[in-house]
């Protein structure tokens, strides 16, 4: 199978007249550039824009809204009131680690008793352990909150029960047609849900129910003889989960992330402080979360134990969080070595053994460490264009991680091959799953049926959205701030994207064995370009282009001009369908 090197060019979605445009616009009062990308990311209504635009914490919908939070949160109360031992359960990755430590930090605020596990990825695997609610038992807790898992946890739901347990279940995963048995399961995801955004990531749940559980404690006056802990002192935790899990970037999602990343910014906890001078970090915004603080606290997870992402998020001493962000880049760089050795070892497997006209990729091989294999999965989706599921095999039994592309429901794929397999779980674009290593050649069989049924050839092309056809001349710096008051961007609220048609592209070189960068010229208008990763595309740089990019301002030793991302680029009018 060979890499996917063509790709289309598709406007976000169809624009109105470009009077109906600019009224919308008028009526926003923002520029008409601003109402364009407003319009195309379904934004559409001037309430929609405003309340996008404005992301008030005021506009956080009711927490009563998702199921069973009064019930959770009355049986909380009762914790508080009693003296209860509370334990939390969290998850080995980004969502996982920030939903546990903003549970720890607010309930233990609250005045309650509280411990809290993250389960080792390569013992304990996925979901809730029964290991976990047995310790949490003999520890003589009686409460146990899970965050970002539980859902399908119906034999651990048992046992708790089975011990006196109250199990409170927040997860934001796809539910079973079963639910487990459990004393309370928040999920927006439930068929009773009227949360109207169900898009949260795990530690938005888990924020919802401390905004329940505080407004619960108010009503009995539990704050009469006690502070009241700020609770928009956790949002830098909520920003770096729902970021890292890829959820999408707008409605509550945008607000929380919008007010947490000033957090992230401000530094208010010594592990995030310290965390930030290891990835060397200067300014937080979305990407610098995605691409240089999660992956650090995603590290540990990966090869050592996840429960270190939590240490340093709640110590509160600026030695011990110093040394535990070191060790996590430490254990960074110690993924990223085994993480390219195992893409290499994939892409090996895929254009030497796989036919072209494969609908899917499944690998598998001994050896693979469990904690990578999502992440070059994701690697093999950007290179292939297919959904991809990378398997981890020992002692006959395969740890899977799959990535989807769009148009392929990656959990309803699972659910059509359950049989084959011991256990899955996910969402739509990513996924986890177990399976024997005698029925791997039937699942991968299972998996290409499926995929041929749910895909076409078409879907096969990777297109490139984008947001119209613009003019260098057009661009500015006060045009780019006010392009950017649509930050944060992320799934959902993807960067601005535009098209230069017939470009003068000059003066093109390598910098950094990887980029490119070069000069573009439109009619009287001159601006700078860099292209990363498109070094070996260096013959195809020159001449008359047209370009797909992303403008941004670039700050050099004080002065601040604007730069053109390049994404993608054709020669002149070779790229029609945009």
């Amino acid at each position: 199978m060979e890499p996917v090197v063509l790709r289309n060019w598709q406007l976000r979605s169809a624009l109105p007249s470009d009077t109906e445009l600019y009224g919308f616009a008028r009526d926003l009062n923002v520029s008409d550039i601003v109402g364009r990308l407003l319009w195309l990311r379904g934004i559409q209504s001037v309430e929609a824009a405003r309340t996008f635009l404005s992301s008030r914490l005021a506009d956080l919908p009711d927490p009563a809204l998702l199921p069973d939070m009064e019930r959770a949160c009355e049986r909380l109360v009762k914790a508080l009131q009693r003296g209860e031992k509370i334990a939390v359960h969290g998850d080995y990755d980004v969502d996982g680690i920030t939903g546990c430590s903003l549970l720890v930090e607010m309930l233990s605020a609250f005045g309650a008793k509280v411990v809290y596990h993250i389960p080792l990825r390569l013992v304990d695997g996925y979901g809730l352990s029964e290991d976990a609610i047995r310790d949490a038992h003999r520890q003589g807790c009686t409460v146990i909150v899970s965050v970002d898992c539980g859902v399908s946890a119906h034999q651990e739901a048992e046992v708790a029960s089975m011990l006196g347990l109250d199990l409170i279940v927040t997860d934001h995963h796809q539910p079973p047609e079963t639910l487990p048995r459990c004393y309370a399961l928040i999920n927006p995801h439930l068929a009773e849900n009227r949360f109207p955004w169900p898009n949260l990531a795990g530690v938005g749940v888990a924020f919802f129910l401390i905004l329940g559980l505080r407004r619960s404690l108010r009503s009995i006056g539990y704050f009469t003889e006690r502070s009241e802990p700020d609770v928009r002192f956790v949002l830098d935790l909520v920003a770096l989960g729902t970021i890292a899990d890829i959820v999408p970037l707008s409605g509550v999602n945008r607000i929380l992330v919008k007010q947490g990343l000033q957090l992230l910014e401000k530094s208010v906890r010594p592990g995030i402080t310290e965390l930030k001078k290891v990835a060397q970090v200067k300014e937080v915004n979305s990407g610098v979360v995605g691409f240089r603080l999660a992956p650090r606290l995603n590290a540990a997870g990966r090869l050592e134990d996840a429960a270190m992402g939590v240490e340093l998020l709640l110590n509160r001493e600026v030695n011990a969080a110093s040394e535990l962000a070191e060790f996590l880049d430490n254990c960074n760089r110690d993924r990223q070595v085994v993480e390219q050795q195992t893409l290499q070892e994939a892409i090996a497997m895929v254009e030497n053994g796989l036919d072209n006209d494969l609908y899917s990729i499944v690998l598998a091989k001994e050896n693979w460490h469990a904690g990578v294999i999502g992440i070059v999965a994701s690697r093999l989706v950007e290179r292939y264009h297919r959904p991809v599921v990378m398997i981890a095999l020992e002692h006959g039994e395969g740890k899977g991680s799959a990535r989807s592309i769009s148009g392929f429901h990656l959990h309803d794929a699972l659910g059509q091959c359950s049989d084959l397999l011991r256990g899955f779980g996910g969402h739509a674009m990513a996924a986890g799953l177990t399976i024997a290593e005698e029925a791997l050649e039937s699942f991968r069989s299972a998996f290409e049926t499926v995929a041929r049924t749910s895909l076409s050839k078409t879907n096969l092309q990777p297109t490139l959205n984008h947001d119209g056809e613009i003019s260098l001349s057009s661009l500015s710096l006060d045009v780019q701030e006010q392009i950017d008051q649509l930050n944060p961007y992320g799934a959902g609220n993807p960067l601005p994207t535009f098209i230069g048609r017939d470009c003068r592209v000059y003066n093109c070189r390598v910098v950094g064995d990887k980029h490119l960068k070069f000069d573009v010229e439109q009619e009287d208008s001159f601006m700078p370009a860099i292209a990363f990763g498109m070094a070996e595309r260096m013959a195809e740089c020159s001449g008359r282009l047209d370009l797909l990019f992303r403008p941004g301002i670039n700050e050099w030793r004080g002065e601040r001009s604007l730069q053109l991302q390049i994404i993608d680029f054709h020669q002149a009018g070779e790229q029609t369908n945009g």
